[in-house]
């Protein structure tokens, strides 16, 4: 039986990159991302967008983190642009959330769809302590014998010590994390 590999693309969108909550270290690991996109037949790769509403700020996210990003429809909602050449339109996930229950039951689906083939999930993306994390352990109580990696060097966090400490959380709920 085939190992079908399976990328899914955290949030790379451009407020996350060089937008509103914009960092060096997203900015830096661009290149990575591409890369490791390019080693995936587009039917195995899928991605999440962060979207939300005009009314952001009167969510219970928005009063937590008072910077409206990835409003539906902005520029800073897409993909940023060479990623999202490489990704299927079909493949994308708008999530309202951090996790998407709804790209769980997708993947798992694809998973059931060829008879149940070997399937091994791989995630790369922003922010490893927040959206990364996040879906990695929906996908795990979704999937728990699905081996589930994250590649760190396609990965940022908020801050340079969150994105390890998201990482060793991983770790600890048997999700590998590769460099």
């Amino acid at each position: 039986m085939n190992m079908r590999k399976i990328l899914i693309v955290i949030d790379m969108q451009k407020d996350f990159i060089d937008g509103a909550l914009g960092t060096k270290e997203a900015q830096a690991i661009v290149p990575n991302v591409i890369s490791k996109i390019k080693e995936y037949a587009p039917e195995d790769i899928f991605a999440t967008r962060d979207t939300h509403s005009e009314a952001y700020l009167s969510t219970q996210e928005g009063r937590m983190l008072p910077v409206k990003h990835c409003i539906k429809g902005t520029d800073g909602w897409q993909l940023q642009s060479d990623i999202a050449r490489l990704v299927p339109a079909a493949h994308i996930v708008d999530k309202p959330s951090f996790g998407s229950v709804e790209l769980a039951e997708r993947i798992r689906r694809e998973a059931s769809r060829d008879g149940g083939e070997d399937l091994e999930i791989c995630l790369i993306g922003l922010c490893t302590d927040i959206c990364v994390v996040s879906n990695a352990l929906i996908l795990k109580a979704f999937m728990p014998e699905t081996p589930i990696k994250v590649i760190a060097s396609c990965c940022a966090g908020v801050t340079p010590a969150k994105h390890e400490a998201a990482l060793e959380t991983m770790r600890s709920c048997q999700i590998t994390v590769v460099a």
